[in-house]
C-alpha cells in the first residue's frame, strides 16, 4: 500500500486541493511571503554565523566603569529632584 510513499499522482491530487481550497489568487501572494521569509531567514542565519566567527576571532574587550569610589553623592540624583527639576523646565516655557 505504501511501498514508495508519495507518487505523482499523490502530488497532483494535493496540487488540485490546495488550489480549491485556497484559490487561485491566493496562491501567488502565499507564495510571494513564503519567498520573503525564506531570505529573511537565509540573511538572519548568515548574519548571525559571521557575528559569531568575528566574536570568536576577536579578543573580548571590556570597557572602563567607574569604580564606586569615583561617584561622590553629589552626582547622585533622586527621584524627587529629577520631578522637581522637569517641573520647573515645563513652568519656564
Amino acid at each position: 500500500m505504501l511501498r514508495n510513499g508519495l507518487e505523482p499522482w499523490h502530488l497532483i491530487v494535493v496540487a488540485i486541493v490546495v488550489i480549491v481550497l485556497f484559490g487561485s489568487k491566493k496562491l501567488p501572494e502565499a507564495a510571494r511571503g513564503l519567498g520573503k521569509s525564506m531570505r529573511i531567514l537565509k540573511s538572519e542565519a548568515k548574519a548571525m554565523k559571521s557575528d559569531d566567527t568575528t566574536a570568536a576571532s576577536s579578543a573580548p574587550t571590556s570597557s572602563p566603569t567607574p569604580s564606586p569610589e569615583a561617584i561622590t553623592p553629589s552626582d547622585v540624583v533622586t527621584a524627587n529632584e529629577a520631578t522637581s527639576a522637569k517641573q520647573e523646565t515645563t513652568a519656564a516655557k
